[in-house]
């Protein structure tokens, strides 16, 4: 089953200080299952990734964020790490191009402290979420239902909650970037 993202394009958003495992893992992950993919940072070049408190790899961003568009891309991660989403949120190229995912109902993966652009883009209210547990206060006063648990899919949206859910939370990914877009399920 290496073929099930082939012809699909994916996005991978973070900055210095990602989570190392939450990149490489679901980038192998997505390139395994035949899409392409972009790293997409504040700036291209060397992108320093974190193993926790440690430095560990850096990796290539192929292209700024505020040259990035959505509608270029078929699905979205976002990795952990706690100062990589502090930094994005602060972004307002790197706000608006998640948000966009959102707007054109494109499948996000998001884990850890990713979460935090979800907050920050607005697109937090009314889901189910989890995440790193230090944020399911910010989380919940954006109207997000936080849970605790391995993965949580909410139309397109998936979460996670650590480096130890990232088995889970690839197959999750993979599956639904394979679907496509989402529609929201609205009761007549």
């Amino acid at each position: 089953m290496a073929d099930e993202l082939k012809g699909k394009r994916v996005a991978f958003l973070f900055t210095e200080g990602a989570e190392q495992a939450e990149v490489t893992e679901p980038l192998g992950a997505v390139q395994e299952a035949g899409a392409d993919v972009d790293i997409v940072s504040l700036a291209e070049g060397d992108v320093q990734m974190w193993k926790h408190f440690d430095k560990g790899d850096t990796i290539k961003a192929d292209k700024a964020v505020k040259d990035a568009k959505a509608s270029d891309y078929d699905g979205l991660v976002l990795p952990g790490g706690v100062a990589n989403p502090d930094q994005l949120r602060a972004d307002k190229s790197a706000v608006k191009f998640v948000r966009d995912f959102f707007e054109q109902d494109k499948p996000v993966g998001v884990i850890c402290h990713g979460p935090w652009m979800l907050v920050e883009t607005g697109v937090a209210k009314g889901r189910k979420v989890t995440s790193w547990p230090s944020l399911q206060t910010d989380l919940r006063n954006a109207g997000a239902e936080w849970v605790d648990q391995e993965v949580v899919v909410d139309n397109g949206l998936v979460t996670s909650r650590n480096p130890d859910d990232l088995p889970a939370f690839n197959a999750k990914i993979v599956e639904e970037f394979a679907e496509g877009k989402h529609q929201q399920k609205v009761a007549a």
